[in-house]
């Protein structure tokens, strides 16, 4: 900044040649300004001016987010560059803190990586080759749904190289056997050899030895064979309980029976059934058969009921089939006929009583049908009792069963144990030698 030169003489713009003596100040002390303005006046080159033009050196120290200029930068260069958002992503922080690892804690890492990476893919290959073992042995056992494959053993991938697996287990639910379903065939087959080249290329399979059991349900057992509402338990190692009803002639009759399990050769379950009856209300009894024990007995109740009553006394010893069978002699019989207290000594005894219950009346009902209706029982009843044979009611009752016929037709499978359990039978087996596929 130039100071102003102090004017002492100023001749007027129309001057008339005449001096005008214009009064002076009086001289006061020399500034410092005032020298920087005479120099300036004589050099033209103002040493402040310099300074303020001159480029300011290249600072040591990092400059600031905006450049020199005290972090502001420059403000022609913020013009002409193009803005762009902020990078807020630490990528390259990562980068140089994994590059600043050890090399050991690199290997380490790479490491497991590829441990991981490895896994996974054995873990898709047992995944795959499970899938495809489910839907050979859906096809071949011509199942409804696909049974459960699991491949035991790590790694996969270096059994199927071998071509040997170690182990594989197989559950197949709800396999048809005869009359019966089995709840569960669980097996584990050990030694499997690998037919077939190749991961994809795998055509089938053979299984040196297998262990494994079946269950027979009884929840199944009750549903299938509830035509006739019977339900059955386990009673011992080997006895299965029958208890429920049965509709004969129109009438629900209770029955019962008991089945004893036992295995029926190599690959079979047989069940003996004993003790069947069919209880008519708390009338009768009817055991289908042709023993002493069997046929249509009555009850202690309706003995009693009968003796109770001095008509129905007289014409139960009217008929004699009972007056044989009971072993009453013919003079007894004619002081009873005459005589209410001999009747009531005779028809009550122990042994007449007795006698009375142990009597077959099939053959008596039918040649006399008044004693049922003297009893309460329907005649038809009688009927559809004896149609009623001791095998068929045997047959509706029966439990045995035979394992399907395993594809292949090479190897065997055994039954080794049969046990009765609280939720159904349960049959161990074993087997060698089984193929499946090609």
């Amino acid at each position: 900044m130039r100071t102003p030169h102090r004017i002492s003489n100023v001749r007027a713009p129309f001057d008339d040649g005449q001096e005008e003596s214009v009064p002076q100040e009086p001289e006061r002390a020399a500034s410092p300004y005032d020298e920087l303005a005479a120099l300036d006046d004589h050099t033209g080159d103002n040493p402040l001016d310099d300074f303020l033009r001159e480029e300011p050196e290249e600072s040591e120290e990092p400059a600031g987010p905006l450049g020199g200029l005290g972090g502001l930068g420059d403000l022609d260069d913020l013009d002409d560059d193009e803005w762009a958002p902020p990078n807020h992503r630490r990528g390259s922080r990562r980068r140089t803190r994994f590059a600043g690892l050890p090399l050991v804690a690199k290997a380490l890492v790479a490491v497991v990586v590829l441990a991981a990476f490895l896994t996974l893919a054995d873990r898709w290959a047992v995944l795959y080759a499970e899938h495809r073992a489910a839907q050979q042995l859906k096809k071949e056992l011509k199942l409804t749904a696909a049974p459960e494959v699991e491949i035991e053993g790590f790694p996969f991938l270096t059994q199927l190289a071998d071509r040997r697996v170690d182990a594989m287990k197989v559950t197949v639910p709800d396999v048809a056997a005869d009359r019966v379903t089995l709840a569960k065939v669980q097996a584990t087959a050990q030694d499997v050899r690998i037919q077939g080249s190749g991961f994809t290329g795998i055509s089938g399979a053979t299984v040196d030895r297998m262990r494994g059991e079946v269950l027979l349900s009884f929840a199944d057992m009750n549903r299938e064979l509830g035509s006739s509402q019977v339900t059955f338990t386990g009673h011992g190692r080997n006895m299965v309980l029958a208890r429920g009803t049965l509709p004969v002639a129109g009438h629900e009759l209770k029955v019962r029976a008991d089945a004893r399990i036992q295995r029926l050769g190599a690959s079979g379950i047989s069940t003996d059934i004993d003790h069947m009856s069919l209880a008519v209300g708390d009338l009768a009894t009817y055991r289908p058969g042709t023993g002493a024990d069997e046929g249509l007995h009555l009850t202690r109740r309706s003995v009693a009921r009968i003796t109770a009553e001095t008509d129905k006394a007289r014409r139960l010893l009217a008929i004699p089939a009972i007056v044989h069978r009971a072993g009453v002699p013919d003079r007894a019989v004619r002081e009873a006929e005459r005589s209410d207290a001999k009747l009531s000594e005779l028809t009550g005894s122990p042994r007449f009583v007795k006698k009375v219950m142990g009597m077959n009346l099939v053959d008596i009902a039918i040649d006399h049908p008044w004693l049922l209706r003297k009893l309460g029982m329907d005649p038809a009843l009688l009927d559809g009792l004896t149609r009623l044979t001791r095998p068929e009611l045997a047959d509706r009752l029966s439990l045995a069963f035979r394992l399907p016929q395993l594809p292949g037709g090479h190897g065997y499978v055994r039954l080794r144990d049969v046990r009765v359990e609280r939720d159904g039978i349960r049959v161990e087996l074993s087997g060698a030698g089984l193929s499946v596929g090609h």
